[in-house]
C-alpha cells in the first residue's frame, strides 16, 4: 500500500498506533487532554473486533486493563495528572504482577487539578516513582505526532516482551497538536504478540514468573488466563505465583524486576541526538520543549555557538552512559524542560565533572521559548570566555 500523507492530532496517532501495535481493549475515564484518545479508541476499537469501556473512575479502569492483559487481551488506558496519580496503585500491581500494560499520560500543568488545558512536563519523577516500593519501569515520551504513532507501538512491544506495565508519556502541546506526517504502512512496524494459549490440559502447573536465568534469558512469556491454570497475586510470590513469607525469595524476585530491565538497556533505550559531533556545548530537552530546541540550535549556530541537541525519547530508564560520553567532551549543559528541575536533577547527578550547567524550566502552562533557551547558551558561552 506504501507511504500515505496524512494530518492528524497527537492523541489520534496514539489511539490509531495502539489499535496497529495490537490494543483491543480500552479502559478509562474522560479527563482533559486526553479525552480524545477514549474517544478515538470509542470510535476505532469496534471495527477491529476490541471492546471500548468507560470505567466510573481511574482506579477503575487501570485495574480493568490489568485484568484485560492477564485474559489474553493487549490493553491500554489514557489519562492526565489527577487521574495518573490515582492510578499509582495499580502500576504497582503491574509491576508485581508483571503483566504487560500501558499507561498513556498526558500531561498538564499541576499539581491538583491545575491548568486542564495548559502544558507541562511536570510527570516526569512521577511516572518514575509514583508507586511505592522498589520497581524498574519503561517510560518513553515521544515529540511530535509521528513520534506518538510510532513510539506507542514501541511501547506495547516493551510491554509485551519485558512483561512490565509501560507510561507513555506526552504533554498537552503535543496531544492536542495537528501535524502532517507520512503514514508508514503497517508492514514496515515489528509488532509483538501475545501468546494466547498453549496447548496445555488444564491440570498442567504453569509457572508464569521463572526467572531469565532459567530460560536462557528469556522471560518467560505470559499464557492468557483460561488457557491453564496459574495464581496471580501482588504479594511476594514464589516461580508459580502463590504467597511466599521467604526473604531471600522476596530480594530474589526484587532483583528480577530491576533485571529484567537493566540487563536489556541497549534494546530499550531510545534517543535522538543533533549535531553533536563538534558541538561545544548540548541541549538536553525532550518531549514538545526539544523542538524549541532544535530551533534555538540553528539560531545559536548563525552566532557562531557550536550547540547539539540531546533528546532522549526513554525517559526511564535514565541514559545515563549515553548521556556521559556525549558530557565528557563539552564545555556546558542547558537542560530545558517545563517543570521546576525533574530531569535537571538527574542530569546534575551524572555530571561528575561538574560541567557549567544552565537550566530553562517553565512551570506555569506556558511554552520555552527557543529565545529562552538561546539565552542560556550564551551565559554558558560568556561564562566559559571568562
Amino acid at each position: 500500500m506504501g507511504e500515505k500523507f496524512v494530518v492528524m492530532q497527537g492523541d489520534e496517532a496514539c489511539a490509531r498506533g495502539a489499535i496497529l501495535a495490537g490494543c483491543r481493549f480500552f479502559a478509562g475515564y474522560p479527563i482533559t487532554p486526553a479525552t480524545d484518545i477514549a474517544e478515538a479508541m470509542s470510535a476505532k476499537l469496534p471495527k477491529v473486533g476490541g471492546t471500548f469501556i468507560q470505567m466510573e473512575d481511574e482506579i477503575s479502569s487501570a485495574a480493568a486493563i490489568i485484568g484485560a492483559s492477564l485474559a489474553g487481551v493487549k490493553s491500554m488506558t489514557a489519562t492526565s495528572g489527577p487521574g495518573f496519580s490515582l492510578m499509582q496503585e495499580a502500576i504497582g500491581y503491574a509491576s508485581m504482577t508483571e503483566t504487560p500494560v500501558v499507561f498513556v499520560d498526558v500531561q498538564r500543568t499541576g499539581p491538583s487539578t491545575g491548568f486542564p488545558t495548559k502544558t507541562a512536563q511536570g510527570d516526569i519523577m512521577q511516572a518514575r516513582w509514583g508507586t511505592h516500593g522498589d520497581h524498574a519501569v519503561i517510560v518513553l515520551y515521544p515529540s511530535t505526532v509521528e513520534e506518538v504513532y510510532k513510539y506507542i507501538v514501541t511501547a506495547f512491544n516493551f510491554s509485551e516482551i519485558y512483561r512490565t506495565p509501560v507510561i507513555f508519556l506526552m504533554d498537552e502541546t503535543v496531544g492536542h497538536m495537528r501535524e502532517s506526517f507520512y503514514l508508514p504502512d503497517p508492514d514496515e512496524f515489528t509488532i509483538v504478540d501475545r501468546i494466547l494459549t498453549k496447548d496445555m490440559d488444564q491440570n498442567t502447573i504453569y509457572q508464569p514468573f521463572l526467572e531469565e536465568s532459567e530460560l536462557n534469558d528469556e522471560i518467560q512469556p505470559l499464557v492468557s488466563m483460561g488457557s491453564t491454570r496459574f495464581h496471580v497475586s501482588g504479594l511476594f510470590h514464589d516461580e508459580s505465583g502463590f504467597p511466599i513469607g521467604n526473604a531471600d525469595m522476596a530480594s530474589k524476585l526484587m532483583k528480577h524486576f530491576v533485571n529484567k530491565i537493566n540487563l536489556h538497556l541497549d534494546e530499550i533505550l531510545i534517543y535522538d541526538s543533533y549535531m553533536v559531533d563538534d558541538a561545544e556545548y548540548l541541549i538536553i530537552a525532550y518531549g514538545t520543549t526539544a523542538r524549541s530546541a532544535y530551533r534555538a540550535i540553528k539560531l545559536a549556530r548563525s552566532n557562531g555557538i557550536k550547540v547539539g541537541l540531546f533528546k532522549p525519547i526513554t525517559i526511564w530508564p535514565f541514559p545515563i552512559n549515553p548521556l556521559k560520553k556525549l558530557i565528557s567532551r563539552i564545555s556546558g549543559i542547558v537542560v530545558a524542560e517545563m517543570n521546576m528541575g525533574q530531569f535537571a536533577h538527574e542530569v546534575s547527578r551524572i555530571n561528575k565533572k561538574n560541567v557549567p550547567m544552565e537550566t530553562v524550566l517553565r512551570e506555569d502552562g506556558e511554552l520555552i521559548q527557543p529565545y529562552d533557551i538561546v539565552e542560556a547558551l550564551t551565559r554558558l558561552t560568556n561564562e566559559h570566555e571568562e
